[in-house]
Formats: C-alpha cells, sequence, structure tokens
C-alpha cells in the first residue's frame, strides 16, 4: 500500500525543522569539531611524525627510491638512537636529508675494513645486508671496497658524545659516515619506523 503524507491545516501544521538559532550553534560546534581534527593533526604531522620518499640507491636492499616512510619524530627526545635503528637525518653541508642505518653510538670505535666492520675491537653482524653479503662473497667479490674508516679525517674511528656513526646499507654506493663524517644529534630528525607506500610494500621497519 503506498504511503502518503499530507499537508498540515493551517494554523495546525508541526515544524520538524529547528530554529534558526540552534541551526547556527550546531553549524559552530561542527565547524570547532573540524578545526580541532585538523590541528590535531597537524600536530601529529609536524611533532610526532613525518613522511619521507626515499631517494637514492644507498640503502638497497632494505629501501628503495619511491618509498614513502613515516618517521618518528619524538622518539630521540626520550632517548638516544641505537645501533642499527635507521635514521633521517639533514646535512647542512648537502642541503638536504639522508636515511642511514645507525653503525656506532657515542664512545663506539668504529673499524670499516672492506666487507668487516668493528666495534670496539669485535666484527659485528648485519643480517639486514647478510643476504647480499653472501651473494657477493659467492662471486668472489667484496661488498664493499671503495671507503674504509677510519680516515685521515677521523684516525682513531671514536664516536664523540652527542654524535652517531652511520652508513648506508648498500655500501659500495652510498654517501655516509665515512664521507661526511660523524652525525650530531640534533640533525637527527628520527627513526624511520613504517614503509606506507606502495601499498604492497607496506612493512614495520626492523631495528
Amino acid at each position: 500500500m503506498e504511503e502518503h503524507t499530507h499537508p498540515g491545516q493551517p494554523g495546525n501544521a508541526v515544524d520538524s525543522q529547528e530554529p534558526p538559532q540552534e541551526q547556527k550553534s550546531e553549524a559552530m560546534e561542527w565547524l570547532k569539531a573540524i578545526v580541532i581534527a585538523v590541528v590535531i593533526v597537524l600536530l601529529i604531522r609536524w611533532l610526532l611524525f613525518a613522511p619521507f620518499i626515499v631517494d637514492g640507491p644507498s640503502m638497497h636492499p632494505n629501501f628503495y627510491t619511491g618509498e614513502r616512510i613515516i618517521v618518528n619524530k619524538i622518539l630521540y627526545d626520550f632517548r638516544e638512537p641505537k645501533r642499527s635503528e635507521v635514521i633521517v637525518f639533514h646535512v647542512p653541508s648537502e642541503g638536504r636529508d639522508f636515511i642511514k642505518r645507525v653503525i656506532g653510538v657515542p664512545g663506539d670505535t668504529v673499524k670499516v675494513e672492506g666487507d668487516t666492520i668493528t666495534i670496539n675491537g669485535e666484527a659485528i653482524e648485519e643480517p639486514y645486508i647478510q643476504s647480499e653479503l653472501d651473494e657477493k662473497h659467492n662471486n668472489n667479490q667484496l661488498y664493499n671496497t671503495e671507503r674504509n674508516f677510519p680516515n685521515e679525517q677521523f684516525p682513531d674511528g671514536k664516536v664523540p658524545e652527542g654524535y652517531v656513526f652511520v652508513l648506508g646499507d648498500n655500501r659500495p654506493n652510498s654517501t655516509d659516515s665515512r664521507a661526511i663524517g660523524f652525525v650530531p644529534f640534533k640533525d637527527i630528525i628520527g627513526r624511520a619506523d613504517l614503509v606506507f607506500w606502495p601499498i604492497g610494500d607496506i612493512k614495520v621497519i626492523g631495528h
């Protein structure tokens, strides 16, 4: 049976619309809520987390050009960087941001010779590039032959307080602490925590 509506009689009509003043008040509440939401998003965006785009081959095979990552900008306000963490930092001399892996922390004595990295006299394991190392060794190639550390600029290789020593995972093709020296805490933007693009490559970054 078809449902009908009937117009109200003059003087008896029921108006379901809210009074103009209440409508205006509700609109203002919605506007306030939207403004607050935008402010919160901006605070999170600029103070806590930030997106960055990977550019260049220096972190192969773990990061590739065009990948979008989320960087945790607040973590190092509470503690210092740790070995093996992937960080984004600004390089004033280059005028741009780099992504590299922390190898040495304050007080460490770092030495790089070919494929071998020693920290305080002990060779370290690097599971994040082990497959690349194995492939190169199977082909009788050295993975990292271009630059060693210490060099003439840092003869003792000891990481000073307030700095870290960083390397790219793609050692033969990376501008890192072997060339630019130790990275000061003040230039570190944050820790790379998540790859969020491309969709098929979404992953939490292991450290």
